[in-house]
Formats: C-alpha cells, structure tokens, sequence
C-alpha cells in the first residue's frame, strides 16, 4: 500500500506549479501521485500545449468542466471532484494557485473528510497567504478561503506568513518553502532558449515589449479599458509591443470596437514560447502575479498595471513597479526602462529551484509519521 496524493490543476497558471512537485513525488517508493485536471482551462493554447511544454504526464482524471460563472464552475467542479475522492479515498489533496479548481477541491475535500468522520485527506495549498487585499478579486476570495481550509500552508516568501498568522493561522501548519513554479523556470530556462519564437515573430532581442491583460478590472469596463489601451498607444510609439491575447480580453475587443492597430496581438504562446520572449524582452507590462515572479527571477523589467499585488516581494526585492492604470506613470516608467534606467531586482530566498523537493519531503515526513498503510 501506498500514500496516495490527489494534485489538482485547473488552469494555465497551475501547471507550471504542480509539475515539478509531480515529478519529485513519482521518486518516492511509498507515495502513489495522482494528476487531477479539472478542466477549467481546456482551450489547447491554454492548457495541453503547457503539459507537452513541462513533459507532464497525461491526467489520471479529467473533470471537464470548461466555463460558466465563478459560482457554475466551482458547483461543477466540486459536484465533480467528490466522485473522484469516494473513487480514490486519497490521503492528501494538494491544490496550487487561486484559480475556481483551487477553493472548488478544498472544500469538496473537507466535506468529503467531515462526511465520512476521518482524519484524512489532508489539504495542502501550494502558494498560501498571498494577499492583494482586493476583495473584488475573486482570486482573492480564493485565497484566503482555501488558507482556512489547509492543513499545509507552503509560503513563497515571508510576507506571505506574516499574512496568515495575522489571520489566526496556526503556525505550525505553516511552512516557508519557496517558490515551485521557479523550479519550473529554472528547469526550463535553457530548452526555452531552443525556442524559435523570435524568429517567427521577426524580432530583435531586447528590441520589443510584452504585454498581458485579462483580469475583469482592467478588460470588462469600456472606460477603464479604453485608458489602458490609450497609455499603450503612446508607448508603442517608442518600442514595439507584443500582445499574447487572452480569449477572455479577445472576447472583449470587438464588443468595445478597440483600436489595437498599435499592438502585435498574437495568440496565447505555449510555455517555452512565451518564456524565451519573456527572457529577451526590454520590458513587461502585465497584470498576470505569475509573470511578476517570472520577471524578478530573469531580473527583466515589470510593469504592473494593478493598483496592487499579492506579490510584493517582487517589489520589495524583484524587478516589479506597480503603476496600475495611471497613464502618466506607465509613460513614467516606460521611459525610464528606454533610457537604460529599468529597476534591478534580487532574487528571493528559496527561489532557488529546489522548492518541490522541500514541500514534499515536508508532506512525506508528515504521512508516515502520522497514517499507516499496509
């Protein structure tokens, strides 16, 4: 017999976390890892080309959710996610990230775990205790309540802790391990370099920007959009700006007859594409908290266009400046980058790809102590 761990993916951002913590699991004889796929993200673009990037292994379960509101795909998820715990009866549910699958299989987990009156599964949540403090982020929303549901909390940086203590969190549930999707970048980095990407775009290194918008606060409001895209145009005028479009702000372009002339808009890049054009841009604009950690750790400058973060060791220690939706400050800054005058960052302690093989000796230590098996 065998411990058996669920880890559940839902969407693009997960992938690059789970996979390294898949792959370190598969070495241990007495644990048994299991890859749920929800199916949140199920576009190609979004979702298998990541699988084929990380050389992560098929799903052993895909739930197939795709769309809806956010109260449809966390009900689809979790009426979903439960046939999956009667089928397995795991001993532990790790989930990664803040994404609808995340809250959704946290608490099918501890229903599932008060229902059948047992001590198991555990819950881990890979990336707890980042807060942006904006409750108008369903992220946010997810975040903290899967902290309250955890009975892991693996911390990217110190801030993070901080943040779940203040909540009331037992400190002993906590545990300061790093950063996993920089193992997934480390790992990466160099088969990234392989990548054609800049060619087929024509570009020159450190020659052009990149560019990534789809949170609801910057694409769903006509208003605040179109400020945006006009801070844009202006930059676009000093270097050219390369746009991965995603289908959520694709969706919202005609529907506001946007004038994005000034934008190379390309479709959604697979992880190694999108890596290497990462790596020898002059600079990001983003409102992706992923591609901040990215950014720090290529030591390439980032532009937020938030009013906040729940990443602000990228800040404190990265390459990161949040300028939000201030048209002044997004010239501002992107003038400076152009004169040579871009931020300089550090990188984060334990960012060091080797955080999977923390967190799962940590998890391993723990279920061997504590669960017996035949």
């Amino acid at each position: 017999m065998k411990y058996k761990v669920i880890i559940v993916v839902g969407a693009r951002p997960n992938f690059m976390k789970a996979a390294p913590v898949f792959v370190e699991f598969k070495k241990y004889e007495k644990i048994d890892p299991l890859l749920i796929h929800t199916g949140q993200h199920y576009d190609n673009n979004l979702s298998k080309v990541f699988f084929d990037d990380l050389k992560l292994a098929e799903p052993h379960f895909y739930l197939g959710v795709g769309s809806g509101t956010h109260s449809i795909q966390t009900a689809k998820v979790m009426i979903e996610f439960e046939k999956i715990l009667l089928e397995q009866n795991p001993h532990l549910v790790m989930v990664v990230g803040d994404v609808n699958s995340t809250l959704a299989c946290a608490l099918a987990a501890v229903k599932y775990r008060c229902a059948n009156q047992q001590y198991y599964p555990l819950i881990a949540h890979i990336e707890a205790g980042l807060r942006s403090y904006d409750w108008q982020m369903p992220e946010e929303i997810n975040r903290r309540l899967t902290d309250s549901l955890s009975d892991f909390l693996f911390t990217t940086e110190p801030g993070a802790e901080d943040n779940l203590i203040k909540e009331g969190i037992d400190t002993e549930k906590i545990f300061y391990v790093g950063n996993v999707m920089i193992d997934s970048l480390l790992k990466s980095k160099k088969k990234a370099e392989e990548s054609e990407i800049l060619t087929q775009l024509k570009l020159k290194k450190k020659n052009y920007a990149v560019l990534t918008i789809h949170r609801p606060t910057n694409v769903d409001d006509r208003e605040d959009f179109k400020k945006l895209l006009n801070a844009l145009k202006k930059v676009s005028k000093s270097i050219q700006i390369i746009f991965p479009i995603h289908p959520r702000t694709k969706k919202m372009l005609p529907k506001y007859h946007m004038n994005t002339d000034f934008l190379k808009i390309i479709p959604p890049l697979g992880y190694l594409d999108f890596i290497k054009l990462l790596i020898h841009a002059k600079f990001v604009m983003t409102d992706s908290g992923g591609i901040q950690e990215e950014t720090t750790v290529l030591n390439v400058p980032c532009l937020t266009l938030r009013k906040n973060t729940e990443r602000p060791v990228t800040v404190t220690m990265g390459t990161n400046i949040i300028v939000g939706k201030d048209q002044m400050k997004i010239i501002e800054e992107t003038d400076k980058i152009l004169q040579g005058k871009g931020k300089k960052g550090q990188i984060p302690k334990f960012w060091d790809g080797r955080t999977a093989q923390r967190i799962c000796k940590i998890v391993y230590d723990f279920l061997k102590t504590n669960i017996t098996v035949g």
